[in-house]
């Protein structure tokens, strides 16, 4: 985990990368030749850099649409970003350039084409035949305000409403509007005395479709005839209108009211309502009107074939129910159920058999979008379960405080995770298939195992299969587990250091070979975790408390007892409202009455046996304590490595080893101790260092009297100097606090600890917020029973080298640049059998001990906020030194492995993305990617191997993007694709009887009431026609080429033919019965030819 400065970070929006940074390729006196061989493969061309694909639920959504055929859900979000979603798999993101918020999405059903609707008064109409959607046409309306919009099944004429009540008409194939205008005035006439305001509805009658159904805010409804272009009925109701819906019959629609109440009117009854119900309003018994309730904001009204219709609203419950969640409300028969939701009820689709209006609907599914989540409800089911949603909506459960990328994991890691996850699964969804079923997956080349791991507020964990452009989460592991939990502010004690959240995730370290994974949290505690996939049952947890200090008895302090509770920025606050707040810290002053806290840790662990279920299971936890009145400062570096059996950890006092196999404190040591007292890099200290009290012991948390739970906020990220401020005590100054050198990046490795060593060995590589990066000495005893008995050695080897800046990232190569991974011992599960343990138990050999005669073995790679080097080892002689910024600071940097080479990837809170060669540093790729930088894409950016990286690009999404060029150019196939050729159903029978009487839907030429030649141009000032990239012709190559053209010509053609077939229908009918008319006629005469006028 990082640490920023907001001055830093607000610096670096406005500074330009340095391209022109100084790369020292000079090799240093005395430095061999040989590290000139080097052959570096790793090109420009090598990198391109994209946005790939967009996880996670839609940020602030503000409107829906569904289409019935291609089964394709659409939403559109307050930022003008737009979400199609298909079946498990199939999504996509685009945008919306002005940022305006979607108020409304109308799907040109089966035609793979989408209309939106923003609130700065422009229609768009979007290509989904294409695998990354673009908009064909755009309108800006310029006068009036869009409040509606409404485009019946297989019609090209788009209705729009107005906030002055208005309707204008849109030829959606040319968006140019039609000079056919309804005008509120002579909609309403002398109905009402004032003005009706906004167009609040506009449905076309289901069984005539020269009847427009209109609705006012204030409560007006009027029927409007568009072929005789006047009202044939009008509505009135006290009470303002939020929706309106038809029966299917086209005899009776139902409006929701303002005042809880739902009125159904019969077309040619005006007058008053047929009936008005109040669904959740309490009914007096003397018959007086049920009391106000809240607005219903929409109604659907849906009929079956064998039953009762359904009737389903959001809104509507009484003023008593003060604090209840919001409830959707389905109403079938003579039952009503209130389905309580998370979170408030955005907008909500009935699915339903037939895109036909005029057909019983026979809803089989109800989509609700909340603020913050997806739901689909089951409506053949009793009881109305929800489906299981199949998309990585769950980012956000809680708020995601850090994230790492794994790109090309051990190929059994995601069987193993999914298996032990798929126990997790919630039980009573529905047994249907998710309806939401359209589009097809991408056809990509690659299928290397991603996986992605976020750590939350809460301290839960998740594991997610990032593999293909996918997202899928395969476990949860839920940290607080461990701890005893508060259960009231009664029970909170004074060892708080921040006020919530004391379970958040501050940072991770996993090896995914052998599955070890250590997790830090801002109550400044570790735990490490091993990967089983039996059962247990823990009687005690093992703890081990760590008491690490840094004394400032010289420091004048401005207010030794003070209550300061100064507010920090941190990780988990961004400039979002959203987000988790900043945490307070708490007085630390040591006029308590009990004295000064002393060996207090800030969590109680539990003391009762703990049940650990098939996956991570505790192995370790370990906690940092409370010195004289001190509180523990947060944990800003960890590293864990399996072969050693180690887990260092770093904050602003110093560094901790654990030998977590034996349980055991190995170095607990100041950041100012790992210099060598003959250093050139040795800072002097703020004041005198006391002697360090005993550093750690192991103990059984069974009695838990002296320890307390603690709340504490969303992480605060110590680690580097472009960190944000750090969690203090009050009686630290800000100056002193700002000179503080933090442990900001640990690496294991197999190395030379010092100039003078011939053997590789097990070695510690620690880097501080002030450049330096010192070396420690890792002794390690023999393997099997010795190494659970004899000791570890750990020993400081002094400075290595000292970059400018604090550093992020280190690595090492050997000599032809090849990464040198840590080494890792292979997974086995503890709990198994011995034989299988001693099978599958093998420490991994490191790289073979090598002796250099001559020239240097191995290259350090360190880098740092404003720079990179690369030393050569043992001789720690500089090689190569590339200055990355001067004007901005790195936020994240990685050693990752591209194209069958290494680059050092990095992130600058300007919003360039580089990368640099090795082991020469030279500059490959550098694009200013973001224009701003906010705290959170700063906390959770992070590169992985092949050209992958991430960021949270919102509290709820994740952006995945790629500086692959090889990805790039593979990304089309890649993608998945939203639209695929569906027959469109059968229109309904009209029945006998209906074609006999004249009973059926009445069919309307709109081209001849809306074309130029019947209603005239448009006022050319009312809106303004943009064309999208290149229209259509631009499209046609983005889009499926000839096939798309084909399709369309066939799709143009199958209409053509099908209305010249009705037609020739119509005239063989017309034939038919002219002939049968001429038969009779010839009969008749036969038979009453030689008939005097009296016979007959």
């Amino acid at each position: 985990m990082k640490k920023f400065n907001i001055r830093k970070v607000l610096d670096g929006l406005t500074a330009a990368s340095s391209s022109s940074s100084s790369s020292s390729a000079a090799a240093q006196p005395g430095t061999p030749r040989e590290n000139d061989a080097v052959q570096e493969t790793l090109q420009s061309e090598h990198f391109q850099l994209c946005k790939t694909v967009r996880h996670g639920f839609p940020y602030q959504p503000s409107s829906m649409a569904f289409d019935p055929v291609q089964k394709i859900l659409a939403v559109g979000t307050q930022t003008g970003a737009l979400r199609l979603f298909g079946r498990a798999g199939v999504e996509c993101y685009c945008q919306h350039e002005s940022g305006a918020a979607v108020i409304q999405l109308q799907f040109l059903i089966n035609e793979g084409a989408l209309v939106s609707a923003l609130a700065d008064d422009s229609i768009h109409l979007w290509n989904l035949r294409q695998k990354i959607p673009a908009i064909l046409h755009s309108l800006k309306f310029n006068r009036e305000r869009i409040t509606y919009c409404h485009l019946p099944f297989q019609s090209k004429w788009l209705y729009i409403g107005t906030e002055r009540g208005n309707i204008h008409i849109v030829n959606v194939e040319s968006f140019t509007l039609s000079g056919y205008v309804i005008m509120w005035n002579k909609a309403i006439e002398l109905s009402t005395k004032t003005h009706p305001g906004p167009v609040v509805h506009i449905s076309d009658n289901p069984m005539d479709e020269g009847k427009l159904l209109i609705g006012f805010e204030c409560g007006v409804v009027v029927l409007w005839d568009l072929k005789s272009k006047k009202a044939d009925y009008r509505y009135t109701y006290d009470e303002a209108i939020h929706s309106v819906a038809w029966h299917h019959e086209g005899k009776q629609f139902v409006c929701s009211h303002s005042d809880g109440t739902l009125t159904t009117w019969n077309i040619r009854a005006p007058a008053k309502p047929g009936q008005i119900i109040t669904p959740h309003g309490k009914q007096p018994k003397d018959g007086k009107k049920p009391e106000p309730c809240k607005p219903i904001l929409k109604v659907e009204y849906k009929t079956t074939r064998a039953g009762d219709p359904f009737m389903v609203l959001s809104g509507g419950l009484s003023y008593d129910t003060v604090g209840r969640r919001a409830c959707l409300t389905v109403m079938h028969g003579k039952s009503t159920a209130v389905l309580e939701m998370d979170y408030p009820i955005v907008d909500f689709l009935t699915l339903c058999e037939t895109p036909y209006p005029n057909d019983f609907q026979e809803p089989y599914a109800v989509v609700v979008l909340l603020e913050k989540d997806l739901v689909v409800i089951d409506l053949g089911q009793i009881g109305y379960p929800i489906f299981e949603n199949p998309y990585p909506l769950t980012v956000h459960e809680s708020p995601v405080t850090c994230c790492e990328y794994f790109a090309d994991c051990p190929a059994e890691l995601i069987p193993a995770l999914y298996s032990v996850g798929s126990r997790q699964k919630r039980q009573g969804y529905s047994k249907k298939e998710w309806p939401i079923s359209g589009g097809n997956w991408g056809q990509g080349t690659q299928s290397y195992p991603e996986i992605i791991i976020t750590g939350h507020a809460d301290g839960s964990i998740k594991f997610w299969d990032a593999s293909a452009l996918m997202l899928q989460v395969l476990y949860k592991l839920k940290t607080a587990k461990v701890f005893e939990r508060a259960r009231g502010k009664e029970e909170k004690s004074g060892a708080d250091i921040v006020e919530e959240d004391p379970f958040a995730i501050q940072t991770l370290s996993w090896c995914p070979e052998s599955r070890m994974l250590c997790v830090a949290g801002v109550s400044a505690h570790v735990i490490v975790y091993r990967f089983s996939k039996q059962e247990v049952t823990s009687e005690v947890v093992q703890l081990l408390e760590v008491r690490m200090q840094c004394d400032f008895g010289d420091v004048d302090s401005p207010d030794p007892g003070g209550e300061q509770t100064p507010t920090l920025p941190v990780p988990g606050a961004s400039s979002s409202p959203q987000e988790v707040e900043p945490p307070t810290l708490l007085s630390t002053g040591s006029n308590s009455s009990d004295g000064p806290r002393d060996n207090i840790p800030c969590l109680q662990v539990r003391s009762s046996p703990l049940k650990q279920s098939p996956g991570y299971q505790v192995e370790l936890v370990i906690q940092l304590v409370w010195v004289s009145g001190e509180p523990p400062q947060q944990i800003t570096s960890l590293a864990i490595n399996s072969s050693y059996g180690l887990v260092v950890f770093g904050n602003s006092n110093g560094l901790a080893v654990v030998d977590y196999l034996q349980k055991t404190l190995l170095l607990n040591m100041g950041t100012l101790e790992l210099y060598s007292p003959s250093e050139p890099y040795q800072r002097q200290p703020c004041s005198p260092r006391k002697t360090r009290q005993p550093s750690g012991a192991l103990c059984d948390s069974v009695d838990g009297s002296n320890a307390s739970e603690d709340r504490c906020k969303s992480p605060t990220s110590d680690a580097k100097d472009v960190s944000f401020t750090r969690s203090r005590s009050s009686s630290v100054t800000s100056i002193e606090r700002e000179s503080r050198e933090v442990i900001s990046s640990f690496h294991f490795c197999e190395s030379f600890p010092r100039k003078t060593d011939t053997m590789v060995s097990p070695c510690l590589l620690v880097g501080t917020t002030q450049g330096s990066v010192m070396m420690v000495a890792v002794s390690l005893p023999p393997g099997g029973d010795q190494r659970m008995q004899q000791p570890v050695g750990v020993s400081s080897c002094g400075t290595l080298v000292r970059l400018k800046g604090g550093i992020l990232t280190m690595a090492l190569l050997d000599s032809t640049a090849t990464l040198l991974p840590p080494s890792y011992e292979p997974w086995y599960d503890t709990n198994a059998s011995d034989e299988e343990k001693e099978r599958s138990r093998k420490r991994r050999p490191a790289s073979p001990p090598s002796s250099h005669e001559g020239h240097d073995p191995q290259f350090a790679v360190l880098c740092s906020d404003k720079q990179a080097k690369v030393v050569a080892m043992p001789s720690q002689t500089r090689i190569y030194k590339h200055n990355i910024t001067e004007t901005s600071f790195v936020l994240r940097a990685d050693v990752v492995q591209m194209a069958g080479a290494n680059c050092i990837a990095c992130f600058c809170a300007n919003g360039h993305i580089m990368t640099l060669s090795l082991p020469s540093l030279r500059p490959l790729l550098d694009v200013n990617y973001l224009p701003l930088t906010d705290m959170r894409i700063a906390r959770t950016f992070c590169f992985s191997n092949l050209g992958q990286a991430l960021y949270l690009t919102s509290p709820t999404e994740v952006q995945r993007i790629t500086y692959s060029q090889e990805t790039c150019d593979n990304l089309q196939e890649m993608l998945s694709e939203l639209f695929t050729p569906v027959e469109t159903p059968e229109a309904p029978n009209r029945g006998f009887f209906k074609g006999l009487f004249g009973g059926g839907a009445q069919s309307l030429d709109r081209e001849d009431l809306f074309g130029e030649t019947a209603a005239g141009k448009a006022s050319r000032s009312l809106a303004q026609h943009i064309p999208g990239p290149g229209g259509m012709e631009g499209m046609k190559g983005a889009a499926s080429g000839v096939v798309g053209d084909l399709a369309r010509a066939r799709i143009a053609l199958d209409e053509r033919g099908q209305k010249l077939g009705e037609l020739e229908e119509r005239t063989a009918g017309m034939m038919a019965s002219a002939e049968s008319f001429s038969k009779h006629a010839h009969d008749m005469m036969l038979k009453y030819k030689d008939k005097k006028w009296y016979q007959l």
